[in-house]
């Protein structure tokens, strides 16, 4: 694979299933973009959600090192990664389509954030017409703990522990300079994706699936960042699963996982959900 290329899958929906779904119009272009360390059978097991109803979905996971390093240290490497992945609804002709993301913890949310900013600036991708996403267990702020956990976790039991442990404290060294320390003066360089997506959010509607029991991303984070979309007038919903794990929902709860996406990406084709939320929001505040 050449340098320039990034490491992706996608598939195809068969005729039949795609035509019982969507009745004729375009099916919808599913974009997922997985957490750190994430291995793609893994993902598959949610392209599948999208895949049974006849939608197209490609699927990608960001290098470990572009998420734990590069963006640690303010180097916008997932910029390009983000445009090379919306070129390859061009190169398969389906940048007509819908499309819809579904985005998996900080390593996938900071690639979405390179994602929203290209479709906001970039005239070449100015046609591409999204439709809303959903996002589990994303975005966090701030939280060298959770940071630590996922990188752990990532690393796996393989390693030496002692290289572990020193790629973890170089790790908790540099997120809490950079982060938290010299954040107030680093932000005016370059602006971590929580605060960058939470002052220039999508306007498409977004569902965020989470649960207090993530010991990786703080619940509180992402209930702060829904409440900032809401009072800036953005369509979106949340929901607490309670007991799962981080990026553990829909192995807790496959059935009810699998329902809100797929009744969440109905709503978004119909054009029906950005309307039922902002009523319901209205209701909330009254």
């Amino acid at each position: 694979m050449a340098d320039d290329e990034i490491d992706y899958n996608i598939v195809f929906p068969d005729t039949g299933t795609s035509e019982r779904h969507w009745q004729g119009t375009k099916e919808p272009v599913v974009i997922l973009l997985g957490w750190a360390g994430c291995r793609d059978k893994h993902l598959s097991k949610y392209s599948n959600i999208y895949n049974e109803q006849g939608c197209v979905t490609v699927r990608y996971t960001a290098p470990l090192k572009t998420v734990f390093i590069s963006e640690s240290f303010g180097y916008k490497e997932l910029s390009s990664t983000a445009l090379k992945l919306l070129e390859v609804l061009y190169d398969y002709e389906v940048e007509n389509s819908p499309v819809f993301f579904h985005v998996f913890s900080n390593g996938g949310f900071m690639l979405y954030r390179y994602v929203i900013e290209l479709l906001k600036t970039d005239k070449q991708f100015s046609s591409l017409r999204v439709v809303g996403a959903v996002v589990d267990s994303a975005p966090g702020s701030g939280n060298v703990r959770g940071a630590l956990r996922a990188l752990k976790a990532t690393l796996g039991p393989k390693i030496s522990p002692v290289l572990r442990y020193l790629l973890l404290g170089l790790f908790a060294v540099t997120v809490f300079l950079l982060r938290i320390v010299l954040y107030p003066i680093t932000k005016y360089i370059h602006k971590n994706h929580y605060d960058a997506v939470q002052e220039r959010p999508p306007a498409w509607p977004h569902v965020y699936l989470y649960s207090k029991a993530d010991q990786v991303i703080r619940h509180t984070d992402i209930e702060v960042f829904v409440d900032a979309l809401k009072r800036k007038g953005v369509p979106v919903d949340s929901y607490d699963f309670l007991t799962s794990p981080h990026v553990g929902h829909f192995r807790e709860f496959p059935e009810q996982y699998a329902l809100k996406c797929k009744d969440f990406l109905v709503a978004c084709m119909e054009g029906t959900e950005g309307t039922e939320m902002k009523r319901r929001q209205r209701v909330d505040h009254q």
